[in-house]
């Protein structure tokens, strides 16, 4: 498995930041939802066809998450997901929301927040680990 990080832009909007004017903590939880949807679409596996496909879903079983410091208003960020475990019914993966650029200088990536989040494979309707079908690892091991 090569394990290469997958990288989905994402801008700040007003609907992201709390009273404070930073982002709400939770909301690094959408990125990082947001991130792992479009990285399963990199390998053509579309979460509602799965579904309908197999019978079963991803859903996330566990998340630690680390705060390191805030994204603001207007923000580009850049947030990466990554395979760290794959087993026969989940997986973990490994995330971060980076800041691209400062005023003083356009290239710096500063990280905001960092995750570990354990995906589990469930029949959709018993909601049971169940495990993934081979074609679905295969792509994932890319």
């Amino acid at each position: 498995m090569t394990n290469p990080i997958f990288t989905w832009p994402v801008r700040v909007y007003w609907e992201d930041t709390d009273a404070g004017g930073i982002v709400y903590y939770a909301n690094y939880l959408k990125f990082f939802e947001r991130a792992r949807t479009e990285w399963l679409r990199s390998f053509g596996l579309e979460q509602q066809a799965l579904r309908a496909q197999t019978g079963a879903m991803f859903v996330v079983s566990e998340a630690s998450v680390k705060y390191q410091t805030p994204a603001r208003l207007d923000d580009e960020l850049l947030v990466s997901a990554k395979v760290a475990d794959l087993g026969r019914s989940s997986f973990t993966m490994e995330q971060q929301a980076l800041r691209v650029g400062t005023a003083l200088n356009a290239n710096e990536v500063e990280l905001l927040c960092s995750a570990r989040v354990r995906i589990g494979w469930v029949d959709a309707t018993r909601l049971k680990p169940t495990r993934i079908p081979n074609h679905i690892l295969q792509a994932l091991q890319t």
